[in-house]
């Protein structure tokens, strides 16, 4: 986390936490749901416009991911400043790139280590790795399929809702802290 995070924490230590306008799709794209983006559903519902817009500037990219972080419930948020923004997930907390030669990183360019290997029932690869839990980007299949072809990497069959509750995160901190209808 950067320092000037925070000592804004220190010095603002009771501003309110932010829900719904962040979201991390399943290739690792940042996206800023305005009101009208959230007012179209949740983040992962696949509605028109309900993702927001897609984040292009690199700095702000960077920033994003130097200061994202999960709090005790499984749910992730970015710091920005003394601000804790819960980050809705189209898919997992991470999404890992494989090279060639089989070694991984994050969207964020991260090197981790390699734990597991995990397939749904759509086919869709996870890996667990020294960073955490995450979805295998969709370029990257290819790379995967040679180390699982080599007999490097073993896969675990899982099921896409038992995900969340295995690896101990949370796809929609917004749809949680939200209070019950009345």
């Amino acid at each position: 986390m950067d320092e000037l995070v925070r000592q804004a924490m220190a010095k603002w230590p009771n501003v309110p936490d932010c829900y719904g306008w962040l979201g991390l799709d399943a290739r690792g794209n940042w996206f800023m749901r305005d009101d009208g983006a959230q007012a179209c559903g949740r983040f992962a519902s696949g509605r028109p416009g309900a993702k927001g817009s897609k984040l292009q500037h690199a700095k702000l990219i960077e920033f994003i991911q130097r200061n994202y972080a999960v709090d005790g419930r499984g749910a992730w948020f970015f710091q920005n400043g003394p601000q804790r923004v819960y980050v809705e997930l189209e898919a997992t907390p991470h999404v890992w790139r494989i090279d060639a030669l089989g070694e991984v990183s994050s969207n964020a360019g991260d090197k981790v280590h390699f734990q597991s290997c995990f397939m749904d029932e759509h086919g869709w690869a996870y890996l667990q790795t020294s960073g955490g839990f995450g979805l295998v980007h969709t370029q990257d299949v290819g790379s995967l399929a040679q180390a699982i072809e080599h007999g490097n990497w073993r896969v675990e069959d899982v099921l896409v809702a038992d995900l969340p509750r295995r690896f101990a995160y949370r796809t929609s901190p917004q749809a949680d802290h939200q209070p019950p209808a009345l």
